[in-house]
């Protein structure tokens, strides 16, 4: 059964993969594949590039952004040796017009087909778990009632270090490539690596051998791109393909490429399947032990099959099932998927390369680890706190392999750490977790977690206005309003609304682990921002966001741009930081001015010119982005907010307007993928109002998935156990959600009822026995634990 199909695909039955049917698709349609160290990015005309470890700093395929195009990538051909004619069996490079056309981008792995000339070929290309490679696997079938001889070609271009690889001239006269004829493998090094190193900067080698090799013997090996293109060609009309020679040339004076050729004689009907296998280690040796076991017969198919299931294993701990079969496609397999394999293992995607770990970012993707594996979270916790300095400042970001990173000054990475922490604690009761010693960033000081944390928030607390409003500095959530407090005078509302969230959600952990003194000053300045936030931030109908050095407002009525940003208002709601009148005051003004046709704008109306008190966010065009399009991250924060007001229609709607799957039923208009969330979407000052885009890396991933289990669904982690609290539509008759809980399966299902056919507004039985309240206790005698909620409507 094809679900939610348009003119370019449909999610299968069970939702795991997604069918790309017109590979013509608006923008490139791309699959992020990783292990956690090793990965790619592959389009549906197999686009994309691979790294190793950091997508950045380690690339090890060349690759340019050019998202119209989408012409570079490790691609195959196909020649029939006959006729001298060859195809792109994946559209790109040669854009063969295939028939038979489809790709199947599924969760690990991402599968293209087409047939021409009568000849079938199928991609297949995937990660495992426990190797640092791709493995190709091409299965070539002769429709036709004539015998065929098929040749197979690949062609990558090296690059082996920092990307992008810009100044080929330089960096090519470091690449060296090899043959090992024996093992039947290409190798390739580069003498330079572009990071520093004990032996200083730009003089060391790239530590590792990279590798392409098949699971047979070949036919001819080529090292140099001049040779396989030829000169004042391009692969459109490549001299390997038209002559079907390749040199066997490897040295180090070439513009390093990996190409093989691999001649296929075919029977009418009969099908042939070689393996490639592109890939890195830290020796020769090591590489053809690799080759050696993937070679045996049975092994790759052996690795595909555990590589699904480990996707499957992983997520199958939290399922839900509603009316709402997109919802449940997105909760169920491609938000998971989009936070861990692209935003906290690849950390790359086609919109955007990093490579690095952003302090807050990643911190926030973590919490999706809660609901299946928290001990990831706590890993990636840990891996934080080692970046804070000792007077409690963070990196913004750092990189994997030089731990360099940047000390951008902004006001509001230092306290997603005790945030994470808590949600850490409430999900498992670890308070163990609050005593791990964790060493300071360039320092020998080591200091509990909790202490970390406490750093980290009397930091923040150190930087106050005059009017008891903390410092925007270089930029809070937004880095957008990068020029609004460069003086140190700027305020932020949105970050005092945060800050108080903090200060009262930390004191049970506060209480329980004997710092009352610390408690109370906590609640007492608590007390106190609550009082100036109300105070000073209140505009008339809604909160300003921030003020700048000279202390004029932003996000104020008095504006005629930007006049109300959205988290100013949504977290007022979160927090709690305003009384019941003004959340909800705040919330109903936010609907009205920000509410749009694809989500809740992140501010109205959207700044035409730049402002050069403000920063970047008001220099993108109108409607782009944070400069008054829908920022898929802060309207996920509509739907929590919504949801804490017990307002199930205003969250509900919030939902499917971010809902990829429901925007992209018009994919001419949304541009991006179905079947992942996109960073923004244009807003109505936008001639392109409701195209989407920077997709795959974006923190609403995981966010989404965390609005939607615990607060539209209603079921939450806290510290005594899971607290129900359902704010899904009235219509719906019933949800089912499987819940992971530390170590217990619960199995609860929540019916929507007349409120007179039950004695209370929730009623909760465990295993057929009525609890008082709204809290299922931990149980440690059961492994399964059957819930009913009857909810009265």
């Amino acid at each position: 059964m094809k679900k939610f199909q348009t003119r370019y695909g449909y999610f299968t039955e069970d939702g795991r993969e997604y069918v790309i049917t017109d590979y013509q698709t608006p923008r490139p349609w791309v699959n992020v594949i990783s292990n956690g160290h090793y990965g790619l990015v592959v389009s549906q005309v197999n686009g994309g590039f691979s790294w190793l470890d950091n997508s950045n700093l380690n690339r090890l395929t060349r690759w340019n952004q050019d998202l119209i195009s989408d012409n570079q990538g490790r691609f195959i051909f196909l020649r029939d040796e006959q006729s001298g004619e060859f195809w792109s069996p994946t559209v790109q490079p040669l854009l063969t017009r295939v028939s038979d056309y489809e790709c199947r981008h599924g969760l690990g792995y991402t599968v293209i087909q087409s047939t021409h000339k009568n000849i079938h070929c199928q991609l297949r290309i995937f990660v495992p778990f426990e190797a640092n490679l791709e493995i190709w696997t091409i299965t070539i079938t002769n429709q036709s009632n004539e015998d065929r001889v098929i040749g197979l070609y690949t062609y990558l271009e090296w690059c082996l270090g920092a990307a992008p690889d810009n100044h080929r001239e330089f960096h090519k006269t470091f690449l060296e490539t090899r043959v090992d004829e024996q093992a039947g493998v290409q190798f390739a090094r580069k003498r330079l690596w572009e990071v520093p190193t004990d032996k200083g900067h730009w003089n060391t080698d790239w530590p590792w051998v990279a590798y392409f090799a098949c699971s047979e013997a070949v036919d001819g090996f080529e090292g140099d791109k001049e040779a396989f293109v030829g000169r004042n060609r391009s692969l459109h009309n490549a001299l390997a393909l038209e002559t079907g020679q390749l040199t066997n040339k490897q040295t180090r004076w070439n513009d390093s490429i990996a190409a093989v050729k691999k001649v296929l004689p075919l029977a009418p009907g009969e099908e042939r399947v070689i393996h490639c296998f592109l890939g890195a280690e830290d020796t020769e040796d090591q590489i053809r032990k690799r080759l050696q076991f993937f070679r045996q017969n049975g092994q790759v198919e052996e690795a595909f099959s555990a590589t699904r299931h480990k996707w499957q294993e992983l997520f199958e701990h939290n399922e839900v099932q509603t009316p709402d079969e997109a919802l449940n496609i997105m909760t169920n397999h491609w938000l998971k998927y989009q936070a861990i394999s692209s935003r906290i293992w690849a950390r790359t995607a086609y919109y955007q390369q990093s490579g690095a770990y952003g302090f807050r970012d990643q911190l926030q993707d973590s919490q999706i680890f809660l609901y299946m594996q928290p001990e990831l979270t706590k890993k990636q916790l840990l891996l934080h706190a080692a970046h804070q300095f000792e007077d409690g400042r963070v990196l913004h970001w750092w990189h994997t392999m030089t731990d360099i990173g940047l000390d951008a000054g902004m006001s509001d990475d230092l306290l997603w750490m005790p945030f994470v922490l808590i949600q850490y604690l409430k999900e498992t009761a670890d308070w163990d977790i609050l005593h791990e010693k964790v060493k300071f960033y360039e320092s020998s000081q080591t200091d509990r977690l909790l202490d970390h944390c406490l750093r980290a928030i009397d930091l923040a607390l150190n930087r106050f206005s005059d009017r008891g409003l903390p410092l925007i500095l270089t930029g809070d959530w937004n880095d957008g309003l990068s020029a609004v407090g460069l003086k140190e005078r700027g305020e932020s509302i949105w970050l005092a609304h945060f800050l108080y969230y903090l200060l009262v959600e930390i004191l049970p952990v506060l209480q329980r682990t004997g710092l009352t003194e610390k408690k109370t000053d906590y609640a007492n300045r608590a007390e106190q921002l609550f009082q100036a936030i109300n105070q000073h931030g209140w505009d008339g109908d809604w909160f300003w966001r921030a003020t700048k050095d000279n202390g004029e407002r932003i996000g104020s009525h008095q504006n005629e741009q930007g006049k109300i940003f959205l988290n100013a208002q949504t977290w007022s709601v979160i927090a709690g930081s305003t009384d019941q009148n003004r959340q909800r005051k705040a919330l109903d003004s936010a609907i009205r001015h920000l509410e749009s046709k694809v989500g809740a704008l992140l501010l109205a109306p959207a700044y035409q010119n730049p402002d050069p008190d403000i920063g970047y966010l008001s220099r993108y065009a109108p409607g782009l982005r944070e400069n008054g399009g829908v920022y898929t991250h802060a309207a996920t924060w509509m739907i929590w907010a919504a949801a804490k007001l017990n307002d199930p229609d205003s969250a509900y709607r919030f939902y499917r307007k971010i809902n990829p799957i429901q925007n992209s039923l018009n994919p001419d208009d949304y541009y991006a993928e179905p079947y992942v969330t996109p960073g923004n979407i244009d807003g109505p000052d936008s001639p392109h109002y409701g195209r989407a885009g920077w997709t795959w890396y974006t923190g609403s991933a995981a966010w989404l998935f965390r609005v939607t289990m615990d607060h539209l669904l209603g079921i939450q982690a806290d510290y005594e156990g899971l607290r129900i609290a359902p704010c899904f539509p009235k219509e719906w008759p019933e949800v089912n959600v499987k819940r992971q809980f530390r170590g217990i399966v619960y199995h609860i299902k929540i019916v929507n009822q007349p409120l007179s056919e039950v004695k209370k507004p929730l009623q909760i039985f465990v295993d057929g026995k009525p609890i008082d309240g709204s809290l299922i206790p931990v149980c440690q005698k059961n492994k399964r634990i059957e819930v009913l909620v009857q909810r009265g409507i």
